[in-house]
C-alpha cells in the first residue's frame, strides 16, 4: 500500500463513446466535486459538463502538449487540489492521453482513482460474436503498411481473440492484409458504437471486404478479429531454447517456465510441459 505525499486525488474519469446517456452517476458526481478538469480537447468536454449542468476550470491535456501540463497539474494536486482526467472519449490512457501523467503521479505518491465507464473496444467485443476469455488489445497499429503487416506475421499464431482500433481510411488495406496474413478468419468490424449510425460487419475478412468495397466507412472503427484456432504445430528446439532461457534468466521453477513459455509463443501449455520433461530426462 502506497503512501500519498497528497491528500488530493487524481480521477481518471471515462466519459461517453457516443450516447450521452452512457455517463455514469459516479463519473457525475466527481466531476462535480473536483477543482480542475484535464481535457483532451477542452471544447468537447465544456459542451459535455454543460449538458449536465457542471461549471468546472478546464485546462487542455493532450500528446501535443502533456509534458508542458504535466508540471502545472501535479504542482495543483501537491497543492491538495483535486483534479479529473478525461479525454474526448472512453477512458483515459487507452490509446488517448493520460499514461505519462498517470505514471509521474505514481511516482510522486500522489493517489490515483479509476471512474471506470465506457470503451470502445469492450463494447465491440461484448457484440462481436468472437470468444471472449481471452483478447489481445492492440488499439492503433501504425500508419504504414509495412509496419502494421510486422505486427501481423507476430500474431499469425497468437489463439486468443485481437481487438484493433483503425481509422475509416485504412480500414480496407488493414482487412486486406489481414487476409493476406492471418488467412480468412472471421471478424467483426464495429462503426460509431452508440451513436446514432451504428452498425456491425460479420463474418469472415473476405466477406466483410466485399461488403465494404472499396468505399471508406466512415465513423470510429474497433475491428474484433478471432485468434489462430488451428495452430501449426510448435517446433520444439524453439521451446526449449525459450525453456532454457527462462530457466536461466530467473529463478523460476519448471512450472513457472513452462507457464511462461506457452504464454510467450502462444502455444499449448501441454506441448512445453512434453519439451520440458524431456530437457530433465536428457540432463
Amino acid at each position: 500500500m502506497q503512501n500519498e505525499t497528497s491528500s488530493a486525488i487524481l480521477s481518471v474519469v471515462s466519459t461517453p463513446i457516443g450516447t450521452l446517456e452512457d455517463i455514469t452517476l459516479r463519473a457525475l458526481r466527481v466531476l462535480k466535486e473536483v477543482d480542475l478538469v484535464a481535457a483532451e480537447d477542452t471544447r468537447h468536454t465544456r459542451r459535455l459538463l454543460t449538458h449536465f449542468g457542471i461549471q468546472k476550470p478546464l485546462i487542455s491535456y493532450h500528446e501535443h502538449n502533456e509534458r508542458m501540463r504535466e508540471d502545472r497539474l501535479l504542482e495543483k494536486l501537491r497543492e491538495g487540489k483535486n483534479v479529473a482526467l478525461v479525454t474526448d472519449a472512453g477512458t483515459p490512457g487507452v490509446s488517448d492521453p493520460g499514461v505519462p501523467l498517470i505514471c509521474r503521479a505514481i511516482k510522486e505518491k500522489i493517489s490515483l482513482v479509476p471512474v471506470p465507464g465506457p470503451a470502445a473496444a469492450m463494447a465491440a467485443l461484448s457484440i462481436g460474436g468472437l470468444p471472449t476469455d481471452r483478447f489481445l488489445f492492440y488499439g492503433f497499429l501504425s500508419a504504414k503498411s509495412s509496419a502494421r503487416q510486422k505486427v501481423l506475421e507476430g500474431l499469425r499464431n497468437r489463439p486468443e481473440t485481437l481487438i484493433f482500433y483503425e481509422a475509416p481510411r485504412r480500414l480496407p488495406a488493414f482487412l486486406k492484409e489481414a487476409l493476406d496474413i492471418l488467412g480468412n478468419r472471421q471478424v467483426a468490424v464495429a462503426r460509431e458504437i452508440t451513436k446514432v449510425f451504428e452498425e456491425t460487419l460479420r463474418g469472415t475478412l473476405a466477406e466483410v471486404l466485399e461488403k465494404i468495397g472499396q468505399e471508406e466507412v466512415k465513423g470510429e472503427i474497433t475491428v474484433i478479429l478471432a485468434g489462430n484456432t488451428e495452430q501449426e504445430p510448435a517446433d520444439p528446439r524453439a521451446i526449449r531454447e525459450a525453456l532454457q532461457k527462462s530457466l536461466e534468466n530467473s529463478a523460476a521453477s519448471w512450472k513457472d517456465a513452462v507457464e511462461r513459455v506457452a504464454e510467450e509463443l502462444g502455444v499449448a501449455k501441454r506441448e512445453v510441459y512434453r519439451e520440458a520433461l524431456k530437457m530433465k530426462e536428457g540432463a
